[in-house]
């Protein structure tokens, strides 16, 4: 069975394929056979439009004042505001008010380690993601999201030798099924985000688990700045860009917008993660192939004051003016 997981090297030999032509080969099979039946969230459309969202600053009381800071800041797109356990008529207004102003609940945060070497907090970080991911449904948000998670000691999200064995892998793979399996989510669904050094890391093993995981109910989170681990990457990240869509489009539930620069006074290659327009991510790719889409919202992340996002928003539009696409 774990052949099965895991690409073999030696068949990449075989067929004297290169990696890129091996990737749309096998990935064109396995998208046709994992379309998700819930909703067609991932087909191809040309709509020439892409959702925009993240969070936002400053009190609000309840659902309309929270669709109410969206909208003035031109989002499209939102985090879940609710925390698991919130009440039914929390729930129905929100999704209610969001509707009413077509604000799309993106995603519903679940960030923990599920294969944590402590038990007890693997245990409690899978029934907070079974949780997340009962609200996610309950709302009809695009997913409810996590990383697989680390065999760190200290870091709950940072590096270990042992992250991308295949051990490891197959835990993810158990663990997922467990969460989804628990809630079996009718109008979401439960995505994994890339991380350089914990599965998924690359197309190639988003491809893996969505194999062997077979739930219709799992999907992808992207994060292309997360899969950029190399300056042969970093440099040619359109190309990248292009392939994950090619090979991961009907999978794909949501995005994270940031950007990524590469250290130039350093002999020892060092990539950030940085503001979007600060960087060199290829963002008229990217949001052209997001475009095709449907409905596929872009969430930008991980800064620290509302002038941030407010120069990152810009510069997004700004690019999608460009491309023609409508941010």
């Amino acid at each position: 069975m774990k052949d099965i997981y895991i690409l073999n090297s030696q068949l990449f030999a075989a067929l004297n394929l290169k990696r890129r032509t091996y990737i749309k080969t096998v990935g064109v099979g396995i998208a046709a056979l994992h379309v998700d039946p819930h909703n067609m969230m991932g087909k191809p459309r040309e709509n020439h439009s892409v959702r925009l969202g993240g969070p936002v600053f400053g009190p609000y009381t309840g659902p309309e004042e929270w669709v109410e800071s969206h909208k003035m800041r031109g989002y499209r797109a939102a985090y879940c505001p609710l925390e698991p356990g919130a009440g039914e008529e929390e729930i129905r207004s929100l999704e209610k008010a969001a509707g009413k102003h077509d604000i799309l609940i993106a995603e519903v945060g679940a960030w923990s380690n599920p294969i944590s070497p402590d038990t007890e907090a693997a245990a409690q970080a899978i029934e907070k993601c079974i949780a997340g991911l009962h609200l996610a449904d309950q709302l009809g948000a695009r997913c409810c999201v996590n990383i697989s998670g680390s065999k760190n000691q200290d870091y709950w999200a940072g590096p270990h030798r042992d992250n991308m064995t295949q051990l490891v892998f197959d835990q993810v793979v158990e663990t997922t099924r467990k969460i989804v399996d628990a809630v079996k989510p009718r109008r979401s669904c439960f995505a994994l985000e890339a991380m350089p050094w914990a599965f998924p890391y690359s197309t190639e093993t988003y491809l893996q688990l969505l194999k062997a995981i077979d739930r219709p109910s799992f999907g992808v989170h992207l994060d292309p700045v997360n899969m950029i681990t190399s300056p042969q990457d970093y440099f040619n990240n359109g190309k990248l860009i292009q392939e994950m869509f090619a090979v991961l489009g009907p999978h794909i539930k949501s995005c994270h917008a940031k950007d990524i620069t590469l250290r130039e006074d350093n002999y020892i290659p060092q990539l950030d993660e940085i503001r979007a327009g600060l960087g060199t991510l290829d963002y008229g790719t990217f949001l052209r192939e997001l475009a095709k889409l449907d409905d596929v919202p872009l969430m930008m992340e991980h800064l620290e004051t509302e002038e941030e996002y407010t120069l990152a928003a810009k510069y997004i539009r700004s690019v999608g003016q460009k491309v023609q696409v409508d941010i």
